[in-house]
């Protein structure tokens, strides 16, 4: 199976983008394309390409429960402090999950917790 792709919000950090990025994983970012997206414009987009919205905004959150076109969101409930350990735990859960599509995946400093959409 191959690599999920993702869409990463504005507030990611760049480092994280590059880890991914460095790992194998298709990554594009909001900053880099169009600076001040809303949450709808994010959406469409991710949909549009297929990609995994990965955020600290908790709204995609709650967009992505009530959204059934949404292809899936890693929502990191972690403070932004350490770009790299941000990276991290991001890499250490898609290694234990076998498909991230169409899911809602919550990402804690202790726990992961994994939502079906669909």
């Amino acid at each position: 199976m191959s690599k999920p792709r993702f869409l990463a919000d504005e507030n990611i950090p760049r480092t994280v983008i590059v880890t991914l990025k460095e790992r194998g994983y298709d990554v594009v970012s909001v900053w880099e394309l169009s600076p001040g997206m809303t949450d709808e414009e994010v959406v469409e987009l991710a949909i549009k390409e297929r990609r995994i919205i990965i955020t600290f905004d908790k709204d995609f959150g709650r967009i992505a429960l009530s959204n059934p076109g949404i292809t899936g969101v890693i929502l990191l409930r972690i403070p932004p402090l350490d770009p790299s350990y941000i990276a991290e735990r991001i890499l250490s859960t898609l290694e234990r999950i076998k498909d991230a599509y169409n899911k809602l995946i919550i990402i804690r400093k202790k726990t992961v917790k994994i939502v079906a959409l669909r």
